[in-house]
């Protein structure tokens, strides 16, 4: 008895002592790459001040309670959103796993056999074996391999909660988007539609002219080519909104059939105030850029791994239980076993797959680097295009709602004197494809100035913030 204590005290000391070592680390400490960030916007939207920032539910600024309830119902059901959280289950689930190796495993076994051996002063006997045994292992984490692991798996763990935040940013200005180009379509068929019936009128009108002998038949043919061409651009505008509402039910989970966009329109939604923020705060503002920082975090502690396999592993276990013939002696002090044993593994040849290793995971970490560089740089760049997208079709929209009004007023003065005789239907008709086309076009310039403060939601992060 006294020798087992004594044993147990000398292995718990040398555990003790070997413990204290285990803070060893092979690896480089992590530090954050140092990427100055630029000291103001070169494009600013506004003149306010630069710490405000936009809030979380920024589409609530557009106005639209249909576009609201798509929003809502693309961050229940979209699949690509599923699928992000899936993923960090599962790298929670891979953290956990990965923490294991810093704790003991314990298990319990229990065998019982019978059997029949010939016995030394002849004939044979039958002999039964109980044992119950706990058994426990334990690495030592003398090199920080394990801790390594550890912490490379949580990185890993936190950037798919980082990546989940970008596909959730992603898909909200995708419907958002999509929604609008929608929307887009609508007016932009309607307005056709409305150049065709400007179109039949005159073109009757012209049609009465020929039977009083005032217009020409070249006249009502140059009129009719001009109904014709509006009404064979109906058809390509009703597949691009049909194809895109088909986008956006795929968008928020549903079948193309279930959904529709049969009301609403571009001038009824409006342009919410976009406040840039400072440059130096844009980076605990984007999911993507802490999500490749934590990549980063995670490959410079596979580094830590990959050395520390190239040194020594020790193990220490532990077994004890019972070991009797009979099942009423089975706990009798007597029939007491344990055992206590420490081994060391150094590795000494492996075809060099061990600094093969090492020399992957410093390229590893490299390539994660560049790539971190690249998303931040990337990031600032996405914000600079976002403001001059948004400053540019702001303007290019009041522009262009000039030239649609001057060509309203001319297609009107154009057939105040047709009807007078001082101008020919050319005039008319130049006038009348005139106003179409600038109608057409001020659409379309709603649109991408809709789309460009949407493009800078997301640049901005969309009202995320790193905790």
């Amino acid at each position: 008895m006294k020798s087992q204590l004594c044993a147990g005290v000398v292995c718990g000391c040398a555990l003790a002592a070997l413990a204290a070592l285990a803070a060893c680390s092979v690896g480089p400490a992590y530090k954050r790459p140092d990427i100055p960030s630029p000291p103001r916007w070169q494009e600013t939207s506004t003149n306010e001040s630069a710490a405000v920032w936009p809030s979380a539910d920024w589409w609530h600024g557009f106005g639209s309670d249909k576009l609201d309830e798509l929003i809502a119902e693309a961050q229940r059901s979209n699949d690509d959103l599923a699928a992000a959280i899936a993923r960090v289950q599962e790298a929670d689930a891979q953290a956990r796993i990965a923490g294991a190796p810093l704790l003991p495993s314990l298990d319990f076994t229990a065998d019982a056999s019978r059997q029949e051996a010939q016995l030394t002063g002849g004939g044979h006997g039958t002999f039964n074996t109980f044992n119950p045994e706990l058994s426990a292992s334990y690495e030592l984490d003398f090199w920080g391999k394990n801790r390594a692991l550890r912490a490379a798996a949580r990185a890993t763990a936190i950037a798919s909660h980082y990546d989940k935040e970008t596909v959730a940013l992603t898909v909200v200005s995708s419907v958002a988007t999509a929604y609008f180009q929608a929307l887009e379509f609508r007016d932009r068929l309607e307005v056709a539609h409305q150049n065709v019936t400007n179109g039949e009128k005159i073109l009757r009108g012209l049609q009465l002219e020929q039977t009083a002998g005032i217009a020409t038949a070249l006249d009502v043919a140059q009129q009719e080519t001009t109904v014709a061409l509006l009404d064979a651009a109906i058809p390509p505008l009703q597949q691009q909104f049909r194809q895109t509402v088909n986008a956006l039910a795929v968008l928020i989970g549903k079948t193309p059939e279930s959904i529709d966009v049969d009301t609403g329109t571009l001038n009824a939604l409006t342009s919410p105030l976009v406040v840039e923020g400072l440059p130096s705060q844009l980076l605990s503002r984007r999911p993507d850029v802490a999500e490749s920082e934590q990549q980063l975090i995670s490959a410079n502690a596979d580094i830590t791994v990959a050395r520390a396999a190239l040194f020594p592993s020790i193990q220490l276990t532990a077994g004890g239980g019972y070991e009797s013939s009979a099942l009423s002696s089975l706990i009798n002090p007597a029939s007491r076993v344990w055992s206590l044993s420490a081994g060391l593994t150094q590795p000494i040849f492996h075809g060099g797959a061990l600094r093969g290793q090492v020399v992957f995971s410093n390229a590893r970490y490299a390539e994660l680097l560049s790539s971190y560089h690249k998303t931040v740089i990337s990031a600032f760049g996405n914000v600079e295009n976002a403001l001059v997208a948004a400053r540019q079709t702001k303007e290019q929209q009041v522009r262009q709602q000039k030239a649609v009004d001057t060509a309203r007023r001319a297609f009107q003065y154009a057939q105040t004197q047709m009807s007078a005789g001082t101008v020919n239907i050319l005039t008319v008709l130049n006038t009348e494809n005139a106003l179409f086309s600038a109608q057409d076009e001020l659409v379309q310039v709603q649109y991408l100035h809709l789309q460009s403060l949407v493009d800078l939601f997301t640049a901005l992060g969309g009202g995320w913030q790193q905790g």
